[in-house]
């Protein structure tokens, strides 16, 4: 891949990361290689402008933690840039690649001679509606986009969160969940609430959608995974709810209003080095799974 310009995006408030996103751009500069860097905490307007510009970044360099990744591919949604993660600052890291293949700046050179790989991750499309109108460009009130999940929990926050939420599947009506709410995810978002709240895992490559209740209040309710063409229905029966996408609050909704899910047109390009970690090395080393694996 021949680089030009590379916008690095670092988690905010982080020294380490800030630290990181500085030798980063040191290490673009040694090849004569652009680079902008910028805080995680920025608005929607600054990238605006920064993709507006004639020239547009090649590469997105993300350094920080696996919430820094995903408001950073959000961003970028519909840029179709690859974006290349470092765990600089974060926590478990299930979408970033290991930080000293950038400190001992050999992820440049894998970069220039193309050894590496681009996993195209699948991303969840939300769009409210109004259920006085059909569905049409017209009626829709608001569209989220999300790289790991969609989940809905009451809007009070009262002692008892106890919700009903229904669910229809491809036009079929399938469950009613009384609980705590409903996580709907991608397999890339797995392994992120969906597995915190008994939820399958799920190879971020395999074309599907999680459907998991939290806290069900019927054991008989239990997670499914669905055909990734699938389109979900979401209505509330009791409480207003609200939605939340990849952990931030987006827009509650009520009982004359209704939620469709299905998988969106836009992805999220990540690249994965040659040398990195291995998606089930990962797995052994962030979930601490035992045994002889020799």
């Amino acid at each position: 891949m021949k680089l030009s310009l590379v916008l690095i995006i670092y988690r905010s408030k982080s020294t380490i990361a800030e630290e990181a996103a500085k030798f980063c751009a040191s290490v673009l500069d040694e090849k004569s290689i652009l680079s902008i860097k910028l805080e995680s905490d920025f608005d929607k307007n600054s990238i605006e402008e920064i993709f507006a510009k004639e020239q547009k970044p090649n590469l997105v360099v993300v350094l920080g933690g696996d919430g820094t990744v995903l408001k950073s591919t959000d961003a970028i949604a519909n840029q179709n840039i690859p974006i290349l993660s470092f765990n600089v600052g974060g926590n478990l890291g299930f979408l970033t690649q290991d930080k000293q293949l950038l400190l001992d700046k050999s992820f440049l050179e894998l970069i220039e001679k193309d050894y590496f790989k681009i996993d195209s991750r699948s991303m969840l499309e939300c769009t409210v509606f109004d259920e006085k109108h059909e569905r049409s460009n017209t009626s829709k009130m608001n569209r989220f986009f999300a790289l790991n999940d969609f989940y809905f929990k009451s809007k009070e926050d009262d002692l008892c969160s106890t919700n009903q939420i229904k669910i229809e599947i491809d036009g079929e009506s399938v469950n009613e969940y009384k609980g705590d709410g409903l996580i709907i995810s991608s397999a890339t978002g797995s392994t992120a609430y969906s597995m915190a709240a008994g939820g399958p895992i799920v190879h971020p490559l395999i074309d599907s959608i999680i459907i998991n209740p939290i806290c069900p209040m019927s054991l008989s309710s239990r997670p499914i995974i669905i055909p990734g063409i699938s389109k979900i229905v979401i209505k509330t029966i009791s409480k207003e709810l609200q939605i939340w996408k990849d952990g931030s609050k987006c827009i509650s909704f009520n009982k004359s209003d209704y939620c469709l899910i299905q998988k969106s047109s836009n992805i999220t390009n990540m690249i994965s080095l040659k040398n990195s970690t291995s998606y089930y090395n990962t797995l052994v080393q962030k979930l601490e799974w035992r045994g002889n694996l020799s």
